[in-house]
């Protein structure tokens, strides 16, 4: 049951698609949302810094500032309009103060939110992704930047390796499960043989005990590139959810993605729940 969910705002000139559909997830569930922008320190090599200005540093934090609490009221408006529950926080914090600050928010939430990266606009989003997967210990739904419809759930589809990962997706995700019209199970597999051992029937047959209506996909390919394939299979079948485990792992606030989430978070076309 989801009853509060965090998002990550985005901040001018960033897309404003996690926040609308972090609006709509809270309406399909009725759950409070807590929408977090941040005003980033200048961060500048003490090289550069003896020569910049104090008043062109304190112009860029006021602007930082300004846009940060631009996106708090653009967000709070649209609350009021859709009629949920909501508040916004702006926060002052350097890049990686401000992902530390939203990894340990987001633990007291059923839900975080966050936007895809910009490929053409580096900045934030990849590191609060990676934060949110791998610091929280609850879901992350990363919506991609190009969004512009609200949450559907006429079809999800769900991503089955036998993985602790896919399983923690899964279980996670079964709010919004129980709420779609159909969910198909997709597995793809390498050589023949080799995934035998992956209990996807097993799986399907576990998620219709839950009065789930399911279809079984089983895509075998030799050296199938599983995001491209993830995504293919996606646009196919309509899909508008995708839910799968988030591989990868922390080392001293060093963030390593596996090659399947890398994939799906650099290209997606579709909203992902993601656990860890």
């Amino acid at each position: 049951m989801i009853k509060d969910i965090v998002v990550n705002l985005a901040v001018a000139p960033y897309r404003t698609a996690a926040t609308d559909f972090a609006i709509s997830v809270a309406e399909t569930f009725q759950a409070h949302l807590v929408g977090f922008s941040y005003a980033y320190e200048p961060v500048l090599p003490g090289t550069i810094f003896d020569s910049v200005s104090a008043s062109i540093v304190q112009a860029q934090l006021t602007e930082s500032k300004k846009n940060a609490t631009a996106a708090v009221s653009n967000f709070e408006d649209a609350a009021r309009r859709a009629a949920i529950s909501a508040e916004g926080h702006m926060f002052q914090e350097t890049l990686v103060g401000a992902s530390q600050k939203f990894g340990l928010s987001a633990r007291r939430f059923d839900l975080s939110i966050v936007p895809q990266a910009e490929a053409d606009r580096p900045g934030p989003a990849s590191l609060m992704i990676e934060t949110a997967l791998f610091e929280t210990g609850r879901p992350v739904l990363v919506v991609p930047y190009i969004q512009k419809a609200g949450l559907k759930l006429d079809k999800v589809m769900v991503c089955w390796d036998g993985s602790r990962n896919a399983a923690r997706a899964i279980a996670d995700a079964m709010p919004f499960l129980k709420r779609a019209k159909k969910v198909d199970v997709l597995i793809v597999g390498g050589e023949q043989g080799k995934y035998d051992q992956v209990p996807g029937v097993d799986m399907a047959h576990h998620l219709a005990r839950h009065n789930l209506k399911i279809d079984l996909k089983r895509v075998m390919s030799a050296g199938v590139d599983v995001p491209n394939t993830i995504l293919s299979q996606a646009a196919d079948s309509s899909a508008d959810l995708i839910v799968m485990g988030g591989y990868g792992h922390s080392r001293l606030r060093e963030f390593i993605l596996g090659g399947a989430t890398e994939g799906i978070l650099a290209t997606m076309t579709v909203p992902t729940l993601m656990s860890h």
